[in-house]
């Protein structure tokens, strides 16, 4: 049972079974009521017969009846009392009847004296007790019931129909005929034995084509589980799953599979290389000041005070930036702040009091360009942008605040040599210094551009470069407008 295989099989099993069960029963139940009502239209055309005839006052020993043996027929007066019974009939129930022997004031042959029932025929005559009229046989539907009958010594099961019938003498008696059942009763077994002995046969052949298919279905699924574990065993994530070339949902699994493969290897691949580049950055920090340290040790005269505060400071910034690119990829959501962007730019250049070029802010006074966000990653990014700008600006840095269709957009300018177009992706990567030597000696990493190009991501925006009409970069921040 733990196998999908023989979940699928003993599922389809009893599905069909349940199906097959319901369908049979529905069919012999129709096959039996057609049966009994074919029996009971044959024990009716015979009730019907005997009771026209004594309608016409046939005497009952004149009486022709038809196949006596297959259609028994019982006569009882008003009373109840057996009148007639057919040759051969030795036994009858269901028919309401006390017996089967005539009674001895109405035997065999004899016909009533329509002096004898005067009173009765007045009673009967006027219609209201439903009984049919002289000389005629009720038309209303006969009463039909089962039972059994001996006839010649064999008893058996009918179907009785109950019809009326009045003398000309004003006598109302019932006529009991039946028909065998004998016949439905073979049919009905017939078809209960062939379906009984034919469904386990079928029920095995549902559920040996059910394993097989499934089977067949699910060897690709075995495939990508071996594939996986020998992937996770070996740690090679360069490896890919097989795909089957059929187009199921089998199919697609393996695609998706791979194409997570393909991430995840990505994503580890990253990682390793940031480790190895941050490692690679914190050594040169952490090997001048403790240089510095055993000089300042050995020959305290020599400390170079101001070169460990700014090794420190680069540590220290470092530090920082790693941090925030940990939290970010651990998926950390940014705050759900109102934010007026104009007054974040504003405030944030008012605050840089070290800038080797003072920053022009185009802002309109009267325009309010509200984002959600993070108030602190926000600006964060506006200060690694302006960073990046007086690194590379000659005499001016510009940053601007418009709205930009659904969105508002921060674009940072500067007049310097500009980003080539094939390196304006490439410079949002992390540790990437494009003048990497000049970015060391003034403190760089190569992670302020991937910090801002992170945080604009989880706040459902873009960060992009373009040429700037001064000449140099403009790096392009847009922002969805707060609702």
């Amino acid at each position: 049972m733990r196998s999908v295989r023989a979940r699928a099989a003993i599922g389809a099993t009893l599905v069909v079974a349940v199906a097959l069960v319901a369908a049979g029963l529905a069919v012999l139940s129709v096959l039996r009521t057609n049966l009994i009502d074919q029996a009971d239209l044959q024990a009716e055309v015979a009730a019907r017969e005997v009771a026209g005839q004594l309608a016409l006052d046939t005497a009952y020993a004149d009486l022709d009846l038809d196949d006596e043996e297959d259609h028994p027929v019982q006569v009882t007066d008003e009373e109840g009392r057996v009148v007639f019974v057919s040759q051969g009939l030795r036994a009858i129930s269901g028919t309401g009847s006390a017996g089967v022997s005539p009674v001895p004031s109405a035997s065999v042959g004899a016909t009533p004296s329509p002096g004898d029932d005067d009173d009765d025929g007045d009673d009967d005559d006027g219609g209201g007790s439903g009984r049919p009229e002289r000389g005629e046989v009720s038309s209303d539907d006969p009463d039909f019931s089962d039972g059994t009958a001996t006839v010649d010594g064999k008893q058996a099961d009918y179907r009785f129909a109950a019809v009326e019938a009045t003398t000309p003498a004003g006598l109302t008696l019932t006529v009991h005929a039946g028909a065998p059942l004998a016949a439905e009763q073979e049919a009905v077994n017939t078809v209960r034995g062939a379906m009984l002995t034919g469904l386990p046969l079928l029920l095995a052949v549902v559920a040996g084509v059910t394993w097989l298919v499934t089977r067949r279905a699910l060897r690709p699924v075995e495939g990508i589980r071996r594939e996986m574990a020998a992937i996770t065993a070996s740690e090679d994530l360069a490896r890919r799953v097989p795909e089957p070339g059929s187009r199921d949902e089998i199919a697609a699994l393996a695609r998706t599979t791979n194409e997570t493969l393909t991430v995840l290897e990505a994503s580890v691949e990253r990682q390793r290389r940031f480790v190895a580049d941050a490692s690679h950055e914190l050594r040169s920090p952490i090997a001048s000041l403790r240089t510095q340290l055993e000089v300042a040790e050995a020959h305290p005269e020599l400390l170079d005070l101001p070169g460990a505060v700014a090794d420190t400071v680069r540590l220290q910034v470092l530090a920082a930036d790693l941090l925030l690119l940990a939290r970010l990829d651990a998926g950390e959501k940014p705050g759900a702040a109102r934010l007026e962007a104009g007054a974040l730019v504003r405030e944030e250049v008012s605050q840089r009091t070290g800038d080797r070029i003072p920053v022009t802010v185009e802002v309109a006074e009267d325009a309010a360009y509200e984002v959600n966000g993070s108030r602190g990653q926000l600006v964060r990014v506006i200060g690694n942008l302006l960073d990046n700008a007086q690194r590379h600006a000659e005499d001016r840095v510009t940053v601007q605040v418009a709205a930009d269709g659904s969105g508002v957009r921060v674009e940072v300018r500067d007049d310097g040599a500009g980003v080539p177009e094939d390196e304006r992706e490439r410079i949002f990567e992390r540790f990437v210094r494009l003048d990497d030597a000049r970015s060391r000696d003034d403190g760089g990493a190569g992670l302020g551009l991937a910090i801002a190009r992170d945080v604009a991501a989880r706040h459902g925006g873009t960060l992009t470069v373009h040429r700037a009409p001064e000449g140099g970069a403009a790096f392009r921040l847009w922002l969805p407008r707060a609702a």
